[in-house]
């Protein structure tokens, strides 16, 4: 999962731990076995856990580079930000989106949506 970070491989792009949740996702209420068609309902779910990523943990943002505020490709922003306490805020991002997607869309919630923020 290591190549998550940074937005894909310090790259800035997707958030990583949006890339986790929506894989989360995937493993527990995605197709049941290979070659089943795809759910269309997954599409739908995808979305709503990104627009719910975006609304109650990541200030409406979902790229890793607007997220953090760091142009990966930019050595000296990147060493400043390695070098700071803001790979904190990225646990703790990490740490939220972990919670936020178990208690929204887990498999033992027998539901998709609960109606739970985290702050």
């Amino acid at each position: 999962m290591d190549a998550f970070g940074g937005g894909l491989s310090g790259q800035g792009n997707v958030c990583g731990a949006v890339i986790g949740g929506l894989a989360a996702i995937g493993l527990t209420k995605g197709r049941s076995e290979p070659g089943l068609p795809a759910d269309a309902i997954m599409r739908k779910v995808g979305r709503i856990f990104i627009n719910r990523f975006k609304e109650e943990v990541s200030e409406d943002k979902l790229l890793c580079r607007d997220i953090i505020n760091v142009d990966w490709t930019d050595a000296n922003q990147v060493k400043a930000y390695r070098e700071s306490n803001e790979r904190e805020y990225c646990r703790i991002l990490v740490g939220k989106t972990a919670i936020f997607t178990r208690r929204n869309f887990g498999k033992s919630s027998g539901r998709i949506i609960l109606p739970i923020k985290i702050k």
